[in-house]
């Protein structure tokens, strides 16, 4: 059996866990903009870009995703990035 336990996570303080929430986010945010049409259109249309998520604090700019939203462009319009590399 593996062993799940991590240390280092499970005994992180709460600055690192936020450190690494952060990063992760504006990584996350990064990677969607620049691969997912629909998505960066919403940030477009709000006036935000990956460069304005720096923290978990920032997660306030970025635009609702609605249902309609996904009726809209699911199953295509949500996997542009993956046509792009084939």
């Amino acid at each position: 059996m593996e062993n799940y336990w991590d240390k280092n996570m499970e005994c992180a303080t709460h600055a690192e866990m936020k450190a690494l929430q952060s990063f992760r986010l504006s990584q996350t945010v990064r990677h969607v903009y620049e691969n997912v049409a629909p998505y960066r259109k919403k940030m477009e249309e709000m006036g935000v870009t990956p460069e304005d998520i720096k923290s978990v604090e920032d997660l306030k700019k970025l635009p609702f995703t609605l249902k309609q939203d996904l009726r809209d462009n699911y199953p295509y319009g949500l996997l542009l990035f993956l046509w792009k590399k084939l």
